[in-house]
């Protein structure tokens, strides 16, 4: 029986994760900051899927309680097989019109968070000689467009070498690469979500993630609509850029 531990997992991608693993009988561990919305995914899970379901509300964003949260990715009498670090969020505005700490805290959670997880899952995990992690990055790492751009080219990079770094010892690190995707989290930016070709439904996102992971791929970028922008930013980015700039967040 494999454990899957998901951040952000009440709404959006990381439900998503949790539903498709719960469904080929993983037992999860949900963490998120709403405690209500949490149990109710947890008590559905369980009764859906006969799974266990363990919860942890945490904001990652806050030092004392993403400890929490590693100290159980660590944790070797209840090994965590595979990590989803999912847990983030975007800012509406420019960088000069956010404030310092804002940014900051966006950052927290998109850098911070992934490391520190990762530093625990990947302890354990090489230690075992087994194990995985999918860090939910975005294309807009292929775009240089702010800061949510560059925590998510970190992400990129610092996948790539866990990758590349650990799969030897058994451990096995991916980055996925959503596009637009149908959640909830332009919602929360307060920004209007558009459709057509560039939305993608996240279970397919989902699942062809874990079909990428499962082949043992560093990257994970669903949809050829996708994968093509990201070509061509490798061979045209300045060009490319001016043509997509409303492509950017998941």
């Amino acid at each position: 029986m494999s454990t899957a531990l998901i951040t952000g997992a009440s709404a959006g991608i990381g439900h998503e994760y949790a539903v498709q693993l719960a469904a080929r009988g993983d037992d999860l561990v949900l963490v998120a900051r709403d405690a209500a919305r949490l149990e109710q995914v947890a008590e559905e899970l369980r009764r859906a899927h006969g799974v266990q379901v363990e919860v942890l509300v945490a904001d990652l964003g806050d030092r004392e309680q993403l400890a929490t949260v590693e100290a159980r990715v660590a944790d070797r009498e209840r090994p965590v097989d595979l990590l989803v670090n999912n847990a983030g969020f975007g800012l509406k505005q420019r960088f000069l019109d956010n404030s310092a700490d804002d940014e900051t805290a966006m950052l927290e959670v998109l850098v911070t968070a992934v490391l520190r997880l990762s530093h625990a899952a990947l302890g354990a995990m090489a230690e075992r000689g087994h194990g995985g992690i999918i860090n939910v990055s975005s294309v807009a790492a292929f775009l240089p467009r702010g800061t949510y751009s560059a925590a998510k080219a970190w992400v990129n990079s610092f996948s790539e070498w866990a990758h590349l770094e650990y799969r030897s010892r058994g451990v096995t690190v991916m980055a996925l690469c959503p596009g637009f995707t149908k959640t909830e989290f332009h919602q929360r930016m307060q920004v209007a979500r558009g459709d057509g070709f560039l939305w993608l439904d996240a279970d397919f996102l989902v699942r062809t993630s874990l079909e990428d992971f499962e082949k043992g791929r560093a990257f994970s970028i669903p949809g050829a609509q996708y994968k093509t922008i990201v070509a061509l930013t490798r061979a045209i980015p300045h060009r490319v850029l001016r043509l997509t700039q409303s492509i950017g967040r998941r």
